[in-house]
């Protein structure tokens, strides 16, 4: 359901952080939870954000009623405190997830002193050196070794057997019920052998223990838990980027007072002054100035625009070299950067269908591990013929290696990191879902005007007849068409500005519905319009009959100008081919995709666009109510579509197509019925979309087979005795962190 739907039926969506989650299987039981709401529509939750998106009905759920079904789940959910905007409300969550960090950082490092030195007095222990020469006997050798590691297990180690109980008490299994038995057990059995060493009595003078088995394995996850995190910082660094765009202050002008305001502050109708280099911070129209702007970092492009009076500027982005004023249109959660913001987070809090295999798994992967421990450690003690203390080492390795965390990462982390490359490029994806279904396209249907064109008609050949020079021609024309509020000849007038002609007055101005503008030029009768208009003045086509077939062959509208009672020349106008749109359709072909343009033109000048542009297919003649249709057939057929546009009347397309790729220079409403939203209108941004969503499709799928294949070898090799648990405790830690690292490699693609 998109946005635009949720909002029409009363739904509304939030990305909630949540305390606790440590796997997969967190992830499925706070799912479960959320969605056994009533009022809940969808629930996806994110291990790599520990965030959960939730969609729900305000007039049945309550936010309170959503923190108590998680917390009968066993984890928290961390409702907001008030409204604020995206960047104060970044800011707390920030300050929790580095504070967490902090916590984690602190017990490794207490974790990693105490198991040192238990690590290294375990191994001399074991050398007839100290056997000779240590003043410690081996039982008070292992006193020493209880004293160190027991500080260990209940300070550092602490968060894992809280989650044992946490899960236990709601009868569920996670990574915590993995890490604490099997640490626990290696821990438990040592202390007995030390505190009560005539219950271990039969097998050895002095049985072996195993503190240093349950203190490195705690320091190692602990280890792979802040790599982890450390890694999902970088990966989520994309939101944090794109707020910081936003300056903190503003210079806001308030009944003729200056004054620097925070931006929170700022007010739709307040003026705001902008000086050279300085970032504009809300969105507005500017009212006095010239300047160009350095909009890249919102969408894409790298080129400054041009910026004058009556001319749009976006929150974040850099006033080059001019001083403006202007109005403030959009301020807090409704400028553009908040809503690329919103997009980024629901995007990188959605699900792929891809992660539906790894839920699967993860919903069995714990009980399945401890029964395969436990089935290890009775056939190695009674049919393999293993002492109690060698079947307890195999049973903690098989406990230890298996590592549901990388199962939970595999999908999220490289979602995370795609979507937040997108935003970067210009290029924002609306969910998981969509990302994942952009790689499979083989059609891509593209609306001319506007998306294949540059959608604003221009002057593309002015022609003299009888003598006149073309000069001439241009200067009475846009003259006349000065006055006039028509597109066209807006078109003439800023062509005549732009070849620099003098424009002279005009007088007697009278505009012609359907026909043209007439009027005088000092003093000499002057005409433009159609040919129809120079039969109503009874003025002879002559050659410009000829000029105006030729440029409608080509797809032109003609403005016939005449001087004096005679045709002076032809104009002609046209919605060009934007100069990047034939690289992008041929990459598209590159790519094994079928262009098709849509357009409500008629045959002749569609067939010329397409031509210039490369498009495989024209359908031309189409009324805005059936573009849909179009699309519906073309998905009949077997065919994966998109449909790139930017009007209103492309919405019901784009909502009909498997992907719609929204023109960022079009219409809030296409960007709300579309998946992908392309910020700065150019057709090389539907290549980068698709191609970005191979790429991270290839890494999920990369991810997917290192966390199965860590578990497929791994936890036979532990079960058959060939794995030592600390060894195992380094590979599970290994496998979180090398999955995270591979998503990151995402950051590198430039398209």
């Amino acid at each position: 359901m998109t946005t635009a739907q949720q909002r029409a039926a009363g739904l509304q969506t939030l990305s909630i952080p949540v305390e606790g989650m440590t796997c997969a299987s967190c992830v499925l039981r706070v799912e479960k939870a959320l969605k056994g709401v009533e009022g809940v529509t969808e629930a996806a939750v994110n291990l790599a954000t520990e965030k959960a998106s939730v969609s729900f009905d305000p007039a049945q759920v309550s936010l309170d009623q959503l923190q108590k079904a998680v917390e009968e789940s066993g984890y928290s959910l961390v409702l907001p405190q008030e409204a604020g905007t995206p960047t104060s409300v970044q800011d707390a969550d920030a300050a929790r997830k580095d504070a967490a960090f902090r916590r984690l950082r602190n017990d490794f490092i207490l974790s990693a002193a105490l198991s040192l030195p238990v690590m290294i007095l375990s191994m001399v222990s074991m050398t007839d050196w100290y056997m000779r020469w240590s003043p410690l006997s081996m039982a008070e050798t292992n006193a020493v070794l209880l004293l160190l590691t027991t500080p260990v297990m209940f300070s550092p180690g602490r968060r894992f057997f809280a989650g044992l109980w946490n899960a236990l008490r709601h009868l569920a299994f996670d990574m915590n019920t993995l890490v604490a038995v099997g640490t626990g057990s290696a821990y438990a059995y040592s202390a007995t052998v030390v505190l009560f060493p005539g219950l271990m009595g039969g097998e050895e003078a002095v049985p072996h223990v195993y503190f240093d088995t349950a203190a490195t394995i705690i320091t190692l996850i602990l280890l792979g838990k802040l790599l982890e995190g450390s890694a999902k910082r970088k990966a989520s660094d994309a939101i944090s980027k794109l707020l910081g765009l936003q300056p903190k202050t503003a210079h806001v002008t308030r009944n003729g007072i200056a004054m620097d305001v925070p931006v929170g502050s700022v007010r739709p109708g307040d003026i705001v002054v902008v000086r050279p280099g300085e970032r504009i911070p809300v969105d507005g129209e500017i009212t006095s100035g010239i300047t160009t702007v350095d909009e890249s970092m919102v969408t894409g492009e790298s080129l400054p625009v041009e910026k004058k009076a009556g001319d749009a500027v976006i929150g974040g982005t850099i006033n080059a070299n001019g001083s403006i004023e202007f109005s403030a249109t959009a301020v807090g959660n409704d400028t553009l950067l908040a809503r690329i913001v919103r997009t980024v987070e629901e995007a990188q809090g959605s699900k792929a269908p891809i992660q539906n295999l790894a839920d699967r798994i993860a919903s069995v992967f714990v009980p399945a591990v401890i029964g395969a421990a436990a089935v290890t450690f009775i056939l190695w003690y009674t049919v393999g013929g293993a002492t109690f203390t060698q079947s307890l080492v195999n049973f903690i390795a098989v406990l230890i290696i298996a590592c549901p965390c990388a199962l939970g990462l595999a999908t999220p982390t490289a979602v995370m990191v795609g979507t937040g490359v997108g935003a970067r490029m210009g290029v924002l994806i609306r969910n998981a879902e969509d990302l994942e279904r952009t790689r499979n396209i083989n059609v891509v249907v593209l609306d001319k005007t506007g998306t294949i064109t540059e959608g604003k008609p221009v002057v593309t050949d002015v022609v003299a007849l009888n003598g006149d020079g073309v000069e001439r021609v241009l200067a009475h024309a846009s003259a006349i068409e000065r006055r006039s509020e028509h597109p066209l000849g807006a078109a003439i007038v800023r062509h005549a500005q732009k070849q620099g002609s003098t424009v002279p007055d005009a007088e007697a101005f009278q505009s012609i519905p359907g026909l043209g503008v007439a009027g005088s030029v000092a003093g000499i009768p002057v005409i433009a319009g159609n040919l129809l208009l120079l039969q109503e003045y009874a003025v002879s086509a002559g050659e410009a009959a000829s000029t105006v077939e030729r440029f409608a062959a080509e797809g032109k509208t003609s403005v016939v100008v005449a001087i004096g009672g005679s045709a002076a020349g032809v104009v002609a106008i046209a919605d060009t081919v934007k100069p990047s749109s034939p690289a992008a359709i041929r990459k598209l072909k590159a790519m094994g995709i079928t262009t098709v343009m849509l357009t409500g033109d008629n045959e002749r000048a569609a067939h010329f666009i397409a031509a210039q542009a490369g498009v495989d297919r024209v359908i031309a003649g189409v009324l805005p109510d059936e573009k849909a249709g179009h699309i519906r057939a073309l998905q009949q057929e077997g065919d994966v579509v998109a449909m790139a546009g930017d009007g209103i009347n492309d919405a019901p397309a784009l909502a009909q197509a498997d992907v719609g790729i929204a023109m960022g220079t079009g219409t809030d409403i296409a960007m709300e019925a579309a998946g992908v939203t392309v910020m700065n209108g150019d057709l090389s941004g539907v290549v980068q979309a698709i191609t970005l969503s191979s790429r991270t499709l290839r890494t999920i799928r990369q991810n997917l087979f290192w966390a199965f294949l860590y578990n497929v070898i791994g936890i036979p090799l532990a079960a058959l005795g060939m794995l030592n648990p600390t060894i195992a405790a380094a590979a599970m830690a290994f496998s979180s962190v090398s999955v995270v690292s591979n998503s990151l490699r995402l950051r590198r693609f430039r398209g």
